[in-house]
């Protein structure tokens, strides 16, 4: 089964295995991260003040050293900047371990080391996946990789939660090293026969970028902005989402991943913005009963998860060249890491809004968010979506025809 569908994919099995170790090994490792964090701040109970310095420093060092990093891939071998930058991640793993008395400041040293560690390599993680799939199957692969990194990452944070610091860092110490293997299976470097050199601002200058990456900002602030007021107005129903969002959310990443591979990014994304725009308005315009709520929820997860597997994986390899998506990587992912701070920054306000208010604001927002999306160009080739299309025609031809030779000639099939 897995050969057949490496086939299809036209990937490479120790290719698909490179792959998919190294982007599940770096996200569920960036996903412990905050968690351990969040424990220490637990512990020496900080001020709102400083939980928000601390919790700024962390994504902005993302961010900042994700820019440091694209720059630096175009001077160091991509597989040898991915070998030392995970290496990077086994060493300084253990460091809240080797701190003895806590304090706000080594919180801040290790939030802001941790954060750089992880945003350093993530461009060129992101560009290996993208060089290594091919554009009309890279929906598929991105699915896969998403699912498993949001089935197998709450596996963790319930692990963590059992044990103390210490062993917490010998877990996470292994599971990096762990990555580290992908070296031992013999990874290749695409080679590209002219590699041209992009700079940020020709990125933002791009048009067909710029439509996605605006339609993106809105979602993320939206979603942002939201979230405070769905976990204020549901109380302990909250963990209606918090147990049920991920594993809907992995579900659709991968169906969003395959749909996307079918009709086309550009659908998906539409259609996602669109069932958010109308579950957000159910809320709005029935905010009392809860089930109302629960059926907006589960929308609001499913089409989330969708445009995650779009926005973080597929679009924006789709339209950088070979050898060049790391800088449209840093940038496409810069509204995923801060808007936290904006969430974090107005949390205590948006929920003075009135819910219905929020919610149809939100709804009104999301709306207005697919108008740059009907003006951007879809990045999977038209002859590619024309081709499934054929392919899916001549095989229900051929069964319809199957049935048909059956019904008028059944005595042959008995024989």
């Amino acid at each position: 089964m897995l050969r057949k569908f490496l086939q299809e994919t036209g990937i490479p099995r120790k290719g698909f295995f490179i792959v998919f170790i190294l982007l599940f090994n770096a996200f569920t490792w960036w996903y412990i991260m905050p968690i351990i964090i969040d424990n220490l701040l637990s512990a020496l109970n900080v001020t709102s003040t400083e939980n928000l310095i601390i919790w700024t420093s962390y994504f902005v060092a993302i961010v900042g050293s994700g820019i440091v990093g694209s720059i630096l891939s175009n001077k160091i071998r991509r597989l040898n900047f991915l070998y030392l930058w995970m290496i990077l991640g086994v060493v300084i793993s253990p460091l809240p371990v080797l701190l003895n008395n806590f304090s706000v400041m080594h919180i801040l040293a290790v939030s802001i080391i941790w954060g750089a560690s992880f945003g350093l390599g993530m461009p060129s993680c992101l560009a290996y996946f993208a060089d290594w799939t091919i554009v009309e199957n890279r929906g598929r692969i991105g699915g896969i990789v998403l699912l498993a990194i949001n089935l197998g990452a709450p596996l963790f944070a319930i692990l963590f939660g059992i044990f103390n610091l210490i062993i917490n860092s010998i877990i996470l110490v292994i599971w990096r090293g762990l990555g580290v293997i992908v070296f031992f299976l013999g990874p290749e470097e695409k080679i590209v026969s002219e590699t041209k050199n992009v700079s940020f601002v020709s990125i933002l200058r791009d048009k067909s970028f710029l439509l996605y990456f605006v339609a993106w900002l809105m979602f993320c602030l939206i979603d942002r902005f939201e979230s405070p007021i769905q976990r204020n107005f549901l109380g302990h129903s909250y963990d209606f989402v918090l147990v049920f969002g991920p594993l809907f959310g992995s579900l659709s990443a991968f169906i969003g991943g395959v749909l996307s591979d079918r009709i086309g990014r550009k659908r998906v994304v539409v259609y996602s913005f669109v069932s958010l725009g109308i579950a957000y308005a159910m809320i709005g315009i029935a905010s009392a009963p809860l089930i109302s709520w629960y059926l907006s929820l589960s929308i609001l997860c499913i089409s989330t998860g969708m445009l995650w597997v779009l926005f973080i994986f597929i679009l924006w390899g789709d339209l950088s060249q070979s050898g060049t998506s790391e800088k449209y990587y840093t940038i496409g992912i810069i509204p995923f890491f801060l808007t936290n701070i904006i969430q974090l920054l107005s949390a205590e306000y948006v929920t003075l809004i009135p819910e219905t208010s929020a919610f149809s604001l939100a709804a009104f927002f999301l709306f207005l968010a697919v108008l740059p999306l009907l003006y951007a160009p879809e990045t999977l080739p038209e002859k590619k979506i024309e081709l499934r299309r054929l392919r899916k025609y001549v095989e229900t031809a051929k069964k319809v025809r199957e049935k048909y030779a059956e019904k008028s000639h059944p005595e042959q099939h008995l024989r």
